[in-house]
């Protein structure tokens, strides 16, 4: 069966939505099975952006269904919005496609992920403060609204004023604020999401299925990445869902027998947004040239990225996680007038050099990273377009990427166009 899944390796904003818009061509479908519009993908095409938050990566191409699976929360109000502006820039959004089954992310989420974040002071989390974690919360407490709540009105007021019996005890008793009126609530939902949403909702479980079940290419595309995912990330400091591969077959309803490409995304340095344990990190004049070169701030946020080296250590527990079959290296591009490139091949911690990632964070808190350093290429890779058109030093530091974490380096993204990109291997 010919599905592919599409991941990020690291800890987001490795560049996702610009290979999941390559591979788009060659499919019928993308899916987004997880996350909510936390994340952001930004595509360049003919010299115009497009920054997406909720809607897939393949909704500029003409020929693919895109699809919002069950696994992803939305706010309707943030979808409706996108679609809009998509469509006003001539993208054609009436291909969407909203799983039944996805949750629905209401105003008083949003106000509780705020003041759960400022309540917790010095140990905050980094949310975007978007509401993501407490609808996957009330999903996981049988208090969530899904997508087809919202086609019976009885049953949607329902199930507002129920949630808000919760909520609202929450932020009445917890953090001193005023209750939510669930008729308001729903009045304005019902009134301005609805009729829009309407078209777009269906049973996109069958919709897949019978895609995959008659021969189409499907590709399914995940948000943020590896070591956020709730489960195998670096807790708390994660995401509220799974976006590992296996988060493909829950969050879009699928099983693994119809998985046979698994392409993980990796920037050619790291970065990660909020707190959290980062062992790569750079204070100094190269990370600030990842930052300054490879506009590393957050599509959605605004947020700057804290920079780091390569860390193979981490990319070799993502190809553990994810059954990855091939990488793709995004911006490599970014590290063009650097002398040395550094890539960090172990851990020492307590004095023994570790090779794979530890399991205890205290561990991967304490790790001091061993590296290996190789000559830049101190050449401008942005019209490099072909193998051959890399500099010897470049194709090196590919290469040693490829022996450290153990699958090939397929892709190459040398710029942030469309068109920017080698293919090293079919």
């Amino acid at each position: 069966m010919p599905a592919t899944i599409v991941v990020g390796t690291q800890w987001g904003d490795e560049g996702k939505g610009k290979f999941t818009d390559l591979l788009s061509k060659e499919m019928s479908m993308v899916v987004r099975y997880q996350g909510g519009h936390n994340a952001g993908h930004t595509l360049v095409v003919d010299g115009e952006t497009f920054a997406l938050q909720l809607v897939p990566s393949g909704i500029l191409y003409d020929h693919i269904v895109p699809v919002i699976g069950n696994g992803v929360v939305v706010d309707p109000f943030v979808l409706l919005a996108e679609m809009d502006k998509l469509a006003r820039r001539g993208v054609d959004t009436t291909r969407l496609r909203v799983s039944g089954n996805a949750h629905l992310i209401l105003p008083y989420h949003q106000q509780l992920d705020a003041l759960h974040e400022r309540h917790l002071g010095k140990a905050k989390l980094g949310t975007t403060k978007r509401g993501i974690g407490p609808a996957y919360a009330d999903k996981a407490m049988r208090l969530g609204i899904r997508v087809q709540d919202l086609l019976d009105e009885d049953i949607f007021r329902q199930k507002v004023e129920g949630s808000l019996t919760h909520a609202n005890k929450v932020l009445t008793k917890v953090f001193n604020r005023l209750p939510v009126d669930p008729a308001e609530l729903a009045d304005k939902v019902l009134g301005e999401c609805l009729e829009p949403l309407r078209p777009h909702i269906c049973d996109t479980i069958d919709l897949v299925h019978t895609a995959l079940e008659g021969g189409q290419h499907v590709l399914f595309e995940g948000a943020q990445a590896t070591f956020l995912d709730l489960d195998h990330g670096t807790y708390p400091f994660v995401t509220s869902s799974n976006p590992t591969a296996g988060g493909a077959c829950t969050g879009a309803g699928i099983g693994p027998k119809h998985i046979n490409r698994v392409l993980g995304i990796a920037k050619a340095y790291t970065t990660r947004v909020g707190s959290g344990p980062f062992p790569t990190e750079l204070f100094d004049e190269a990370g600030e040239t990842m930052v300054t070169v490879g506009r590393e701030f957050g599509t959605n946020t605004g947020r700057r990225r804290r920079p780091g080296w390569f860390d193979a250590v981490m990319l070799r527990h993502a190809v553990r996680l994810n059954s990855l079959t091939e990488l793709a290296i995004t911006k490599l591009d970014v590290l063009d007038s650097l002398d040395t490139v550094k890539i960090c091949v172990a851990y020492e911690i307590d004095g023994q050099r570790v090779e794979k990632m530890p399991y205890h964070q205290s561990d991967f808190h304490h790790a001091t990273p061993i590296y290996e350093e190789v000559p830049g290429w101190k050449t401008d890779l942005s019209h490099a377009t072909e193998p051959g058109h890399l500099p010897p030093a470049a194709q090196h530091y590919l290469d040693l990427l490829e022996e450290q974490v153990g699958v090939p380096v397929s892709l190459v993204s040398t710029g942030p166009g469309r068109d920017q990109y080698i293919q090293r291997t079919a």
